[in-house]
């Protein structure tokens, strides 16, 4: 039997996580001949983390998802430095820029996104491109090119006060600049926080040095100079960080006439129009919705390896509920489900406490008894009860104080709140779903580390929050029971 033929255009996290899962359910390549192709010349690595690399805490190497000869070491023909730059539907071809034509029996689009730059006199030179002293925050090359412009000491100022934005200012105020936000609205990330939530985060990033300048747009930009804003005040800046949101790159699939919108149209199999061409991750709209995180387009990842592969034709993706957190140094901050909720709303029960000068806010959303939403900061107790309730759809405690305050844990069936004491089925790894009883097996067939576990589940490898938690079951495995012996 011949192998399909399975070509993957991209190598960012969704592309690379997709090889992964073909490659686990088919490693020696018997049902699933595949390619895939990179536009950027390095290995796959965790854009989660840039952050981090751009505060100093990780180095590039840290960040890396594949070593060099993964493609060779996993039988997967890996071109790396090549965009593709044409579909042709009818002869199911791929042309690559390099001149090369790559036959599919299935092709996969795992394009992700482009950063959105807004219209602002100066921000491109004669050619089209960014100016000098200007750089978008998207990828490695990205945080590579500020990390050697910004010079400790150096004034920087950061369009955008959204995720990427804001994890850019704070990483780069570590590192010594003097950096002002500069944003359109009356509050930092108002997609996932609601007013409350934004004041006590911007006094919160306001005491490690970030400055914003909230509800003024950028009239123009001088190299070298600043920022001149539309109420005639400047900002200087000797490097501009521009994180003013993102588009996903569906560029192939438009002129090649799939169904574009959003997105990259997908069912619930993740096929576009074309049944032969499946989307994936940040270029796909799935059910009316584009997700710009990890953790979907990891589940994406893990629904689609088992159909292309054949190994379980009837799974589908059904949506992801998504959690939100600001990876930024001494700032702990999780949004999920709806936030903008207030209590008016019928059959809504809204918790709030706010603590602004310890930098704290929670932020409960019940419905029929269930966490539907939170904003939760500076309360990291609070965040991982709460975070387990919607996860889990379970009741929540009748203690509500109690829950907003991070003193309302979760139990297992014993009442035991020991985190291992939790049922198998609690979701320890938001970003690769992973579960407690995925890491005691894990555990039990030899991965008797943290490191190890990380190698067998994947836990910890996505944000990196759960370390702790899964720190803490590695510890009461060591303990609970001697070790069986492998051997025997």
């Amino acid at each position: 039997m011949e192998a399909r033929r399975v070509v993957v255009v991209g190598y960012g996290m969704a592309g690379a996580r997709l090889a992964e899962e073909i490659r686990d359910r088919d490693p020696d390549g018997v049902r699933v001949a595949l390619t895939v192709v990179g536009a950027e010349p390095h290995p796959a690595y965790n854009r989660v983390l840039l952050s981090n690399v751009l505060a100093g805490g990780v180095d590039v190497d840290a960040v890396r998802l594949h070593e060099p000869d993964w493609g060779h070491r996993s039988g997967v023909d890996l071109r790396i430095g090549t965009a593709a730059v044409r579909v042709d539907r009818a002869a199911r071809v791929v042309e690559l820029a390099d001149g090369q034509a790559l036959p599919y029996d299935a092709l996969v689009l795992a394009t992700g996104s482009v950063p959105r730059l807004p219209p602002v006199p100066g921000l491109f030179g004669p050619d089209g491109g960014l100016s000098d002293g200007v750089a978008v925050f998207r990828d490695l090359d990205d945080c590579l090119r500020i990390l050697a412009a910004a010079r400790p000491g150096a004034p920087v100022a950061v369009l955008g006060g959204g995720l990427l934005g804001l994890e850019a200012a704070r990483g780069l105020v570590g590192r010594g600049n003097l950096v002002t936000v500069v944003h359109p609205l009356g509050h930092p990330m108002e997609r996932q926080l609601d007013p409350g939530a934004g004041r006590v985060l911007a006094d919160a990033l306001g005491r490690t040095g970030v400055e914003f300048r909230f509800g003024r747009s950028a009239r123009g930009y001088t190299p070298g100079v600043g920022l001149e804003l539309d109420d005639g005040t400047a900002v200087p800046a000797e490097l501009l960080v521009v994180a003013t949101g993102v588009r996903p790159e569906a560029g192939l699939a438009r002129a090649c006439g799939l169904a574009v919108e959003q997105g990259i149209v997908v069912d619930d199999a993740l096929r576009t129009t074309d049944p032969r061409i499946h989307a994936l991750g940040d270029c796909a709209q799935h059910r009316g919705t584009v997700n710009g995180l990890v953790q979907p387009a990891w589940e994406q990842a893990t629904v689609l390896a088992a159909l292309l592969t054949g190994a379980d034709p009837g799974i589908r993706y059904r949506g992801t509920p998504v959690v939100t957190r600001l990876k930024a140094r001494g700032i702990d901050l999780t949004s999920l489900g709806e936030v903008h909720v207030e209590p008016d709303e019928p059959g809504v029960e809204v918790l709030r406490v706010e603590d602004p000068t310890r930098g704290r806010y929670a932020k409960i959303v019940l419905r029929d008894n269930l966490v539907v939403g939170a904003v939760l900061l500076g309360v990291p107790d609070a965040a991982a009860t709460v975070t387990q309730l919607f996860d889990q759809g379970m009741p929540a405690p009748d203690d509500r104080l109690a829950l907003l305050l991070g003193r309302a844990l979760v139990t297992g069936p014993t009442g035991s709140t020991a985190p291992a004491d939790l049922p198998g089925t609690t979701l320890v790894c938001r970003c690769n779903t992973v579960r407690k009883e995925q890491l005691v097996t894990a555990w039990n067939t030899g991965a008797r580390a943290v490191g190890a576990l990380a190698l067998a589940t994947r836990a910890t490898t996505g944000c990196g929050t759960c370390l702790d938690v899964v720190t803490a079951i590695a510890d009461w495995l060591a303990t609970r029971k001697p070790a069986p012996d492998l051997a025997s």
